[in-house]
Protein backbone atom coordinates (compact mmCIF):
# COMPACT_ATOMS: atom_id res chain seq x y z
CA UNK A 1 0.00 0.00 0.00
CA UNK A 2 1.33 3.15 -0.80
CA UNK A 3 2.26 5.60 1.98
CA UNK A 4 1.27 9.04 2.30
CA UNK A 5 3.50 11.90 3.88
CA UNK A 6 1.55 14.96 4.26
CA UNK A 7 4.10 17.58 5.45
CA UNK A 8 4.29 20.96 6.43
CA UNK A 9 7.02 23.35 6.57
CA UNK A 10 6.93 24.89 9.88
CA UNK A 11 10.38 27.31 9.37
CA UNK A 12 8.75 30.23 10.64
CA UNK A 13 7.29 29.08 14.15
CA UNK A 14 9.55 29.44 16.90
CA UNK A 15 10.54 33.03 15.68
CA UNK A 16 6.28 33.86 15.91
CA UNK A 17 6.20 32.26 19.44
CA UNK A 18 9.49 34.29 20.72
CA UNK A 19 7.21 37.49 19.01
CA UNK A 20 4.30 36.17 21.12
CA UNK A 21 1.82 34.42 18.79
CA UNK A 22 -0.16 31.30 19.50
CA UNK A 23 -2.30 29.19 18.04
CA UNK A 24 -5.92 28.13 18.23
CA UNK A 25 -7.31 24.60 16.91
CA UNK A 26 -10.97 23.98 15.49
CA UNK A 27 -12.51 24.48 18.53
CA UNK A 28 -10.64 27.56 19.85
CA UNK A 29 -8.31 26.39 21.80
CA UNK A 30 -4.63 27.45 22.37
CA UNK A 31 -2.59 24.39 21.84
CA UNK A 32 0.87 23.46 20.34
CA UNK A 33 1.07 24.11 16.82
CA UNK A 34 2.77 20.26 15.91
CA UNK A 35 -0.61 18.77 17.98
CA UNK A 36 -2.99 21.29 15.74
CA UNK A 37 -1.54 19.97 12.73
CA UNK A 38 -1.11 16.24 13.77
CA UNK A 39 -4.92 16.67 14.24
CA UNK A 40 -5.45 17.55 10.65
CA UNK A 41 -3.68 14.65 9.24
CA UNK A 42 -0.02 16.19 9.31
CA UNK A 43 2.70 13.45 10.08
CA UNK A 44 5.73 15.38 8.89
CA UNK A 45 7.94 18.34 9.03
CA UNK A 46 9.89 20.34 6.84
CA UNK A 47 12.52 22.60 8.28
CA UNK A 48 15.65 24.62 6.57
CA UNK A 49 18.63 25.57 7.53
CA UNK A 50 20.89 28.26 6.54
CA UNK A 51 24.77 28.67 7.16
CA UNK A 52 25.56 32.30 9.00
CA UNK A 53 22.41 34.02 9.49
CA UNK A 54 21.72 37.05 10.79
CA UNK A 55 21.18 36.91 14.33
CA UNK A 56 17.76 39.50 13.95
CA UNK A 57 16.47 36.52 11.79
CA UNK A 58 15.23 39.26 9.16
CA UNK A 59 16.81 39.76 5.81
CA UNK A 60 16.96 43.06 3.55
CA UNK A 61 16.31 41.24 0.25
CA UNK A 62 15.75 44.16 -1.26
CA UNK A 63 15.78 48.20 -0.12
CA UNK A 64 12.45 47.95 0.06
CA UNK A 65 11.31 44.19 1.09
CA UNK A 66 12.16 42.74 4.43
CA UNK A 67 11.89 39.01 4.66
CA UNK A 68 11.14 37.20 8.16
CA UNK A 69 13.93 33.85 7.86
CA UNK A 70 12.80 32.05 11.17
CA UNK A 71 15.47 30.94 13.64
CA UNK A 72 16.89 28.83 11.43
CA UNK A 73 20.48 28.11 12.10
CA UNK A 74 21.74 24.98 13.29
CA UNK A 75 21.18 25.13 16.73
CA UNK A 76 17.61 26.57 16.54
CA UNK A 77 17.33 23.90 13.89
CA UNK A 78 18.02 21.29 16.18
CA UNK A 79 15.29 22.50 18.92
CA UNK A 80 12.48 22.54 16.39
CA UNK A 81 13.55 19.14 15.27
CA UNK A 82 13.64 17.62 19.03
CA UNK A 83 9.62 19.31 18.92
CA UNK A 84 9.18 17.25 15.53
CA UNK A 85 10.38 13.79 16.64
CA UNK A 86 9.12 14.26 20.12
CA UNK A 87 5.50 14.57 18.45
CA UNK A 88 6.30 11.17 16.22
CA UNK A 89 6.38 13.18 12.88
CA UNK A 90 8.78 12.75 10.25
CA UNK A 91 11.19 15.27 9.16
CA UNK A 92 13.13 16.73 6.10
CA UNK A 93 15.87 18.86 5.87
CA UNK A 94 16.24 21.98 3.70
CA UNK A 95 19.73 23.00 3.29
CA UNK A 96 19.91 26.21 1.32
CA UNK A 97 23.82 26.67 1.22
CA UNK A 98 23.33 30.52 1.80
CA UNK A 99 22.77 32.95 4.74
CA UNK A 100 19.31 33.91 4.01
CA UNK A 101 16.99 32.23 1.49
CA UNK A 102 17.59 30.67 -1.27
CA UNK A 103 15.48 30.46 -4.74
CA UNK A 104 15.12 30.80 -8.58
CA UNK A 105 15.88 34.25 -8.12
CA UNK A 106 18.61 34.52 -5.65
CA UNK A 107 21.38 31.95 -5.01
CA UNK A 108 23.99 34.22 -2.27
CA UNK A 109 27.18 31.94 -1.92
CA UNK A 110 27.38 32.57 2.42
CA UNK A 111 29.38 35.40 3.40
CA UNK A 112 32.35 33.65 5.09
CA UNK A 113 32.48 31.38 1.56
CA UNK A 114 33.07 34.17 -0.48
CA UNK A 115 36.50 34.53 -1.54
CA UNK A 116 36.34 30.14 -1.61
CA UNK A 117 37.70 28.45 -5.35
CA UNK A 118 35.81 26.20 -6.64
CA UNK A 119 37.12 22.83 -4.74
CA UNK A 120 37.00 24.94 -1.90
CA UNK A 121 33.41 25.66 -1.83
CA UNK A 122 32.97 21.67 -2.89
CA UNK A 123 33.85 20.65 0.43
CA UNK A 124 32.05 23.86 1.98
CA UNK A 125 29.22 22.25 1.26
CA UNK A 126 29.76 18.86 2.03
CA UNK A 127 31.44 19.38 5.93
CA UNK A 128 28.30 22.06 6.36
CA UNK A 129 25.87 19.38 5.47
CA UNK A 130 27.81 16.55 7.66
CA UNK A 131 28.19 19.02 10.74
CA UNK A 132 24.49 19.88 10.94
CA UNK A 133 23.18 16.27 10.60
CA UNK A 134 25.83 14.93 12.60
CA UNK A 135 24.33 17.56 15.36
CA UNK A 136 21.31 16.21 14.66
CA UNK A 137 22.41 12.78 15.09
CA UNK A 138 24.45 12.88 18.14
CA UNK A 139 20.91 13.70 19.76
CA UNK A 140 19.25 10.80 18.07
CA UNK A 141 17.62 12.66 15.39
CA UNK A 142 17.45 11.07 12.17
CA UNK A 143 15.54 13.12 9.15
CA UNK A 144 14.06 10.85 7.13
CA UNK A 145 14.63 13.38 3.81
CA UNK A 146 17.29 16.07 2.81
CA UNK A 147 17.49 18.52 0.39
CA UNK A 148 20.49 19.69 -1.08
CA UNK A 149 19.36 22.84 -2.22
CA UNK A 150 16.64 24.96 -2.55
CA UNK A 151 14.60 25.79 -5.87
CA UNK A 152 17.95 25.31 -7.51
CA UNK A 153 16.76 25.44 -12.03
CA UNK A 154 19.40 28.51 -11.76
CA UNK A 155 21.97 26.66 -9.49
CA UNK A 156 23.24 27.64 -6.39
CA UNK A 157 26.02 29.99 -4.72
CA UNK A 158 26.00 32.19 -7.57
CA UNK A 159 27.85 32.52 -9.91
CA UNK A 160 30.33 29.71 -8.82
CA UNK A 161 27.57 27.17 -9.11
CA UNK A 162 25.33 28.60 -11.97
CA UNK A 163 23.87 26.43 -14.17
CA UNK A 164 24.40 28.90 -17.09
CA UNK A 165 27.88 29.73 -15.45
CA UNK A 166 29.52 26.59 -14.05
CA UNK A 167 27.26 23.42 -14.97
CA UNK A 168 29.74 21.20 -14.44
CA UNK A 169 30.69 22.95 -11.13
CA UNK A 170 27.44 22.95 -10.31
CA UNK A 171 26.88 19.14 -9.91
CA UNK A 172 29.70 18.73 -8.17
CA UNK A 173 28.54 20.68 -5.19
CA UNK A 174 25.30 18.78 -5.05
CA UNK A 175 27.35 15.25 -5.48
CA UNK A 176 29.71 16.63 -2.71
CA UNK A 177 26.22 17.80 -0.22
CA UNK A 178 24.44 14.02 -1.33
CA UNK A 179 27.74 12.10 -0.12
CA UNK A 180 27.80 13.93 3.23
CA UNK A 181 24.44 12.92 3.73
CA UNK A 182 24.94 9.34 2.96
CA UNK A 183 27.99 9.51 5.01
CA UNK A 184 26.20 10.46 8.36
CA UNK A 185 22.68 8.96 7.86
CA UNK A 186 22.43 6.56 4.89
CA UNK A 187 19.12 5.56 4.89
CA UNK A 188 18.16 9.07 4.54
CA UNK A 189 16.37 9.69 0.86
CA UNK A 190 18.27 12.64 -0.62
CA UNK A 191 15.94 15.10 -2.54
CA UNK A 192 16.82 17.72 -5.26
CA UNK A 193 14.36 20.42 -5.12
CA UNK A 194 13.25 22.66 -8.12
CA UNK A 195 10.50 25.31 -8.53
CA UNK A 196 7.65 25.53 -11.23
CA UNK A 197 6.86 21.99 -11.69
CA UNK A 198 4.69 23.13 -14.67
CA UNK A 199 7.45 25.28 -16.79
CA UNK A 200 9.57 22.92 -18.79
CA UNK A 201 11.96 25.81 -19.25
CA UNK A 202 12.43 26.24 -15.83
CA UNK A 203 12.81 22.84 -15.30
CA UNK A 204 14.64 20.62 -17.98
CA UNK A 205 18.01 22.18 -18.77
CA UNK A 206 18.96 21.79 -14.99
CA UNK A 207 17.50 17.91 -15.01
CA UNK A 208 19.02 17.16 -18.69
CA UNK A 209 22.61 18.78 -17.22
CA UNK A 210 22.54 17.30 -13.59
CA UNK A 211 21.85 14.12 -14.92
CA UNK A 212 24.20 14.17 -17.82
CA UNK A 213 27.01 14.82 -15.10
CA UNK A 214 26.17 12.15 -13.11
CA UNK A 215 24.10 14.06 -10.44
CA UNK A 216 23.14 12.07 -7.44
CA UNK A 217 19.67 12.01 -5.81
CA UNK A 218 17.01 9.83 -4.43
CA UNK A 219 14.03 11.95 -5.15
CA UNK A 220 13.29 14.20 -7.73
CA UNK A 221 11.35 17.58 -5.50
CA UNK A 222 9.36 20.06 -7.11
CA UNK A 223 7.39 23.29 -6.12
CA UNK A 224 3.75 23.58 -6.95
CA UNK A 225 2.91 27.24 -6.62
CA UNK A 226 -0.39 28.27 -9.29
CA UNK A 227 -0.27 31.39 -8.23
CA UNK A 228 3.14 31.99 -9.23
CA UNK A 229 3.24 30.12 -12.29
CA UNK A 230 -0.11 31.94 -13.23
CA UNK A 231 -1.45 28.93 -14.23
CA UNK A 232 -4.89 27.00 -12.81
CA UNK A 233 -4.74 24.59 -10.41
CA UNK A 234 -5.37 21.14 -12.03
CA UNK A 235 -4.88 17.50 -11.65
CA UNK A 236 -4.41 16.72 -14.57
CA UNK A 237 -2.28 19.07 -15.56
CA UNK A 238 0.14 18.54 -12.28
CA UNK A 239 0.32 14.82 -13.13
CA UNK A 240 1.50 15.16 -16.54
CA UNK A 241 4.40 17.05 -15.53
CA UNK A 242 5.36 14.46 -12.10
CA UNK A 243 4.48 11.52 -14.51
CA UNK A 244 6.82 12.99 -17.03
CA UNK A 245 9.73 13.58 -15.16
CA UNK A 246 9.77 10.50 -12.87
CA UNK A 247 9.69 8.53 -15.99
CA UNK A 248 12.11 10.38 -18.29
CA UNK A 249 15.03 10.50 -15.53
CA UNK A 250 13.69 7.08 -13.55
CA UNK A 251 13.52 8.75 -10.17
CA UNK A 252 10.45 9.03 -7.66
CA UNK A 253 9.11 12.55 -7.29
CA UNK A 254 8.06 14.99 -4.40
CA UNK A 255 5.64 18.09 -3.99
CA UNK A 256 8.31 19.75 -1.42
CA UNK A 257 6.60 22.97 -1.49
CA UNK A 258 2.75 24.39 -2.18
CA UNK A 259 0.79 26.78 -1.05
CA UNK A 260 -2.74 28.91 -2.00
CA UNK A 261 -3.66 32.66 -1.35
CA UNK A 262 -3.91 32.94 2.70
CA UNK A 263 -7.41 34.40 1.99
CA UNK A 264 -8.89 32.46 -0.25
CA UNK A 265 -9.67 29.34 1.79
CA UNK A 266 -11.82 27.53 -1.08
CA UNK A 267 -9.06 27.96 -3.94
CA UNK A 268 -6.34 27.22 -1.58
CA UNK A 269 -8.41 23.87 -0.09
CA UNK A 270 -8.83 23.13 -3.89
CA UNK A 271 -4.82 23.23 -4.65
CA UNK A 272 -4.45 20.73 -2.19
CA UNK A 273 -7.34 18.36 -3.42
CA UNK A 274 -5.60 18.79 -6.87
CA UNK A 275 -1.87 17.51 -5.67
CA UNK A 276 -3.12 14.98 -3.32
CA UNK A 277 -4.77 13.21 -6.79
CA UNK A 278 -2.18 13.94 -8.68
CA UNK A 279 0.04 12.26 -6.38
CA UNK A 280 -1.88 9.45 -5.67
CA UNK A 281 -1.53 8.56 -9.27
CA UNK A 282 2.11 8.07 -9.33
CA UNK A 283 3.40 4.42 -9.64
CA UNK A 284 5.53 4.56 -6.55
CA UNK A 285 5.60 3.38 -2.59
CA UNK A 286 5.78 6.72 -0.79
CA UNK A 287 4.39 10.23 -2.05
CA UNK A 288 4.55 13.32 -0.27
CA UNK A 289 3.19 16.74 -0.20
CA UNK A 290 4.48 19.79 2.08
CA UNK A 291 2.91 23.12 2.55
CA UNK A 292 5.25 25.92 2.55
CA UNK A 293 4.69 28.01 5.81
CA UNK A 294 0.99 27.27 6.46
CA UNK A 295 0.99 28.36 10.00
CA UNK A 296 1.43 32.10 9.14
CA UNK A 297 -0.66 35.00 7.14
CA UNK A 298 0.10 37.50 4.51
CA UNK A 299 -1.25 40.17 7.56
CA UNK A 300 1.64 39.92 9.94
CA UNK A 301 4.90 39.18 7.42
CA UNK A 302 6.67 42.17 7.07
CA UNK A 303 6.91 41.40 3.42
CA UNK A 304 2.92 40.33 3.20
CA UNK A 305 3.81 37.06 1.46
CA UNK A 306 0.31 36.13 0.20
CA UNK A 307 0.15 31.76 0.30
CA UNK A 308 -0.03 30.97 3.90
CA UNK A 309 -2.62 28.62 5.54
CA UNK A 310 -3.50 30.50 8.57
CA UNK A 311 -5.75 33.50 9.45
CA UNK A 312 -5.65 36.45 12.28
CA UNK A 313 -8.54 36.09 14.34
CA UNK A 314 -7.41 37.47 17.66
CA UNK A 315 -4.36 39.45 19.02
CA UNK A 316 -1.43 37.43 18.14
CA UNK A 317 -3.53 34.61 17.71
CA UNK A 318 -3.62 32.95 14.65
CA UNK A 319 -5.60 30.09 13.30
CA UNK A 320 -5.47 27.72 10.17
CA UNK A 321 -7.46 27.66 7.23
CA UNK A 322 -9.28 25.25 5.20
CA UNK A 323 -6.69 24.67 3.26
CA UNK A 324 -4.63 21.85 5.23
CA UNK A 325 -8.30 19.78 5.91
CA UNK A 326 -7.22 18.40 2.50
CA UNK A 327 -4.97 16.04 4.62
CA UNK A 328 -7.98 14.86 6.78
CA UNK A 329 -10.16 13.16 3.17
Amino acid sequence: MKKMIYGVDLGWVTQLESMGYHWLDDNGNEADLLQISEKLGVNAVRLRVFVNPPKEAFWMKREDEKVMLGFCDAQSLLQMAKRVKKQGMKLMIDFHYSDHFADPLVQDIPEEWKNDSEDQLEKRVYEHTKEVLQLLADHDIVPEWVQVGNEINNGIMWPKGSLKEAPKALVRFLNSGYDAVKEICPDCQVITHLASVCNEELCEPFWKNFFANNGKTDIMGFSYYPYWEKVESSKELLAGWLKRYSEEYHKPVMITEIGGLDYDEEGSYQIMQDAIAAMREMDQEELGIFYWEPEGTAEILPDRYPLCAAKLVGSKTLQYNKALKAYSL
